[in-house]
């Protein structure tokens, strides 16, 4: 057998169905769209979500109420409580230390650090933002608070939250 001699099984080659030649070739008359009607017609097009005159889906559902900002930076949270939990005192904490712990989920998010419960060594921290009380916090256990903004929050202004 040569290049050129392969083909396809001619079990796989299927005619193109022809309509409208005549009733012996079962596709004739109606040429298979049925009887009357809009769906019968040539050159119809119904545009998706139409229900045939029916009050459509899209209409009878609730209009989605709200604003969603766009824009709005979404920071991993960590406590000022697991820091304690997690860091011996005089540790450098940085974000690349809070994912190897299991704190943050991912190294390119930003990341705040919030007040929650307390912290009793020093520790300095690295992080996006700081929440007041967990700054006050850090800072008060002999620690510190050093904010840095990456180029995922020095573009756009955000909603401390």
């Amino acid at each position: 057998m040569r290049e050129h001699e392969i083909a396809r099984p001619t079990s796989q080659r299927k005619a193109a169905k022809r309509v409208g030649r005549g009733h012996g070739s079962g596709r004739g008359t109606t040429s298979g769209k049925g009887q009357k009607g809009q769906n019968s017609r040539s050159g119809i097009t119904i545009r998706p979500g139409f229900e045939g005159g029916q009050l459509p889906m899209v209409k009878r559902l609730p209009e989605l109420r709200g604003f969603r900002n766009p824009f709005r930076i979404e920071f991993q949270v960590v406590s000022v409580q697991s820091l304690g939990d997690r860091f011996e005192a005089g540790a450098h904490v940085s974000i690349g230390d809070l994912y190897a712990r299991g704190l943050v989920k991912s190294v390119k998010q930003p990341v705040k650090v919030l007040g929650e419960g307390e912290i009793g060594k020093p520790i300095h921290v690295e992080a996006h933002r700081f929440s007041a009380s967990a700054k006050e916090k850090i800072i008060t256990a002999g620690g510190t608070a050093e904010e840095f903004h990456a180029a995922t929050t020095a573009s756009t202004t955000t909603n401390n939250a």
